[in-house]
């Protein structure tokens, strides 16, 4: 996001986000990971290991673990130390617990360069946590526990105004109250911000202004199909989901298909257009949406000249090498370790 410091007249790009916050998976979340044949389970403050089983546990089964991590994490707080990582200036208001678990991702986010000014700590809930489980194909399924996130609020979205209405890019998504998201999209909407919204966790009966304030609205293909009631199986869905988007309200649609790639398509180019992914072998996709987000969100703040389609390109690449390495925020890439035709 932009923003102009006048004590030395000097502009900055900042990038605020509005995570489910906790200080463990959903605004800052933590994430627990139990490394196992079968299962791999995350909770906040560690990697995860790429060891992992052929599938994943049925319904009533009991595999056992073999490690046990527990990792940073959190969709907003993803997205934020990613956009970090790759050079942009952020920003994060949300809220932890006032417990070790919340203090620790206090000093994580500002050891990955985020600005915590706007990260409250609360007594009145825990920090927030996620149930990670992955097999040996890197793929996952996760269980939120908001804890904290959910006491997010107006009041602090007001203490907030300041750097959320002179922002480049705001990002929200569902980890807090989806009133309070809404509200934030509203007021940097209101003040010509640009709006990244990221609908995760997907809610079926989503307020119709998330799509309306909205300039880039991005979605998995799980969250696509939870949204609008249409499986996504190939990319001709991907193009349904994104067509019945717009028509919702939404200005331009991207919605992420994994190993794929993702499907976009916008107000003023209203024909499905699949950018693809390289292939690469997959340790752990966890977080890889998170990733994509994040570097979308930088490439929105920093280089907003670039065309849409070679955004996202670039974020396909970025999040690509994400899957390559256990872990969520761990497995996120610096800007020196990437091709600098990236930049």
């Amino acid at each position: 996001m932009l923003q102009k410091n006048n004590v030395n007249s000097e502009t900055y790009r900042f990038i605020i986000y509005l995570y489910c916050v906790s200080a463990g998976e959903s605004q800052a979340g933590l994430k627990s990971f139990f490394s196992c044949r079968n299962m791999k389970h995350r909770q906040q403050k560690c990697n995860p290991s790429p060891d992992l089983t052929t599938r994943l546990p049925k319904a009533g089964e009991t595999v056992l673990g073999q490690k046990f991590f527990i990792g940073f994490g959190g969709k907003g707080a993803n997205q934020c130390v990613q956009s970090a990582r790759l050079g942009a200036k952020t920003s994060l208001i949300c809220k932890v617990g006032n417990d070790s678990f919340g203090n620790d991702y206090v000093e994580n986010l500002k050891k990955n360069g985020v600005s915590t000014a706007f990260v409250g700590q609360t007594t009145e809930a825990a920090t927030g946590t996620a149930s990670i489980i992955v097999n040996s194909e890197g793929q996952n399924v996760i269980v939120i526990v908001p804890g904290a996130n959910l006491l997010l609020n107006s009041e602090d979205l007001k203490r907030a105004s300041d750097v959320i209405c002179k922002a480049k890019v705001v990002v929200c998504q569902l980890e807090i109250s989806p009133a309070v998201s809404l509200e934030a999209l509203k007021m940097a909407r209101a003040s010509g911000v640009k709006t990244l919204f990221n609908p995760a966790p997907a809610l079926a009966d989503l307020d119709p202004q998330f799509y309306t304030h909205s300039d880039v609205f991005c979605c998995n293909e799980t969250e696509a199909e939870i949204l609008t009631g249409i499986p996504v199986g190939n990319l001709e869905d991907a193009g349904k989901v994104g067509r019945m988007l717009l028509e919702r309200g939404c200005k331009l649609v991207v919605v992420t298909l994994g190993a794929e790639g993702c499907v976009m398509i916008s107000v003023e180019e209203p024909i499905p257009k699949h950018v693809p992914a390289g292939k690469v072998r997959a340790v752990d996709t966890t977080g890889a949406g998170d990733s994509f987000v994040g570097a979308l969100a930088f490439y929105l703040a920093y280089y907003p000249k670039l065309p849409m389609e070679e955004m996202v390109r670039k974020c396909n690449c970025i999040a690509s090498v994400s899957v390559q390495a256990a872990g969520t925020q761990s497995s996120y890439p610096y800007r020196k370790d990437l091709p600098q035709d990236l930049f």
